[in-house]
């Protein structure tokens, strides 16, 4: 494995993490920033240094470099870790012209690794683009493997692989620890990929759901105190991304597409109620829309491949603007902001925001909302 020579396409925090780990093992990692024209050499020490893309992308150390499709011609594995921002319909335009851009300059014998989920038969199309663009065969002249990155904590047990071969060498390159990888045929690992998420979001939308009847404050207070109180708004859209890219794979309306769908309209209805609860709030504390400001915090990693948390919030901002026209997002909240003549309500997103609020709030002047499954103020 010593020595194999990888490229990474896509400075994104998945395949920064995947990059890192592999240039610690020896291998001869080149990463690229889609954003400019040369591919960056990550070699060990500089893995060890900077432990995420933000570190790197501040300190800007020198970094030996090479023109990308040098890199990419050279390469034995590539792998396809973009970040996507387009949304809907663009979505998909966006990723192949990725794609086709990562994978032209690729030779006879090497290997695509693609980490971005997919639905049903995704992979099929990215097959044949791939043989179209490349002029190669997969499965003869050049390797294809689905490996959906999600968590960064816990990478994919499984690697889809064209008619399920084996690859030792990528074996090697992705073991984390003692954990073996194991290989299966690539519409294997769409099917485990599918329930994955599936099985995610229909305990989620059921929580959810149920909560939105929630309406007396007694149950409030006995639910409150239950595990999924720790669910915030930044858990709920994790994964949406993989969750509509498996959705987009039906032409008709089927079972799945149900669940899909549900799970979908389930995190839009807890949008409707957070937006209710906060102008419920603003009307039982006598409050003015012109009199208060509204404060998302959610602190985001914007460099992870998929945008759709990137999307929710600028969707939840504008669609709170339509009732109060002070809406501001805030990553990390600096509370010395908040020192105004208006009321600020906080709408926390995530669980690291709200403990971040909880450790510096000393304004009286200051509401807080639990983006949770049952938007619990705290006052």
């Amino acid at each position: 494995m010593g020595g194999a020579k990888v490229v990474v396409y896509g400075l994104s925090t998945e395949g920064y993490a995947i990059a890192c780990q592999m240039a610690i093992k020896g291998a001869d990692v080149y990463i690229i920033d889609e954003s400019t024209p040369s591919a960056i050499s990550l070699k060990a020490e500089i893995a060890k240094t900077y432990p995420n893309v933000s570190s790197l992308k501040e300190d800007e150390p020198l970094l030996a470099m090479e023109p990308i499709d040098v890199a990419i011609s050279k390469a034995q594995y590539l792998f396809f870790t973009p970040r996507i921002r387009k949304t809907g319909q663009d979505i998909k335009t966006e990723i192949h012209s990725k794609f086709k851009d990562a994978t032209t300059s690729l030779k006879k014998n090497s290997s695509v690794i693609y980490t971005l989920p997919t639905g049903f038969g995704g992979n099929n199309e990215n097959i044949s683009l791939l043989e179209h663009v490349t002029g190669l065969e997969v499965g003869k002249q050049i390797s294809y493997f689905y490996y959906p990155l999600e968590d960064l904590n816990q990478q994919p047990k499984i690697i889809g692989s064209f008619n399920g071969k084996e690859d030792s060498i990528l074996a090697d390159l992705l073991a984390t620890g003692k954990k073996e990888k194991k290989f299966v045929a690539i519409s294997s690992s769409e099917h485990l990929h599918a329930i994955n998420v599936l099985s995610r979001f229909s305990s989620l939308s059921s929580i959810l759901e149920v909560c939105r009847y929630v309406q007396d404050d007694v149950t409030k207070n006995d639910l409150s105190s239950d595990d999924f109180q720790e669910i915030f708004l930044n858990d709920m859209v994790s994964g949406l991304f993989d969750l509509k890219s498996l959705g987009s794979s039906f032409e008709s309306a089927n079972t799945l597409m149900y669940l899909i769908n549900g799970s979908v309209k389930g995190i839009d209805g807890y949008i409707k109620k957070l937006i209710d609860e906060i102008r419920s709030t603003l009307k039982k504390n006598d409050l003015k829309a012109s009199r208060t400001k509204i404060a998302l915090s959610w602190t985001l990693d914007q460099h992870e491949m998929r945008g759709d948390k990137i999307e929710m919030l600028q969707n939840l901002t504008s669609r709170l603007r339509d009732y109060i026209g002070d809406v501001e997002a805030y990553q990390h909240p600096n509370f010395d902001l908040f020192h105004s003549d208006k009321t600020t309500i906080i709408v926390a997103c995530s669980k690291i925001d709200f403990e971040n609020i909880e450790k510096n709030k000393q304004d009286t002047n200051i509401i807080v909302i639990k983006a949770n499954p049952l938007c619990e103020i705290i006052q």
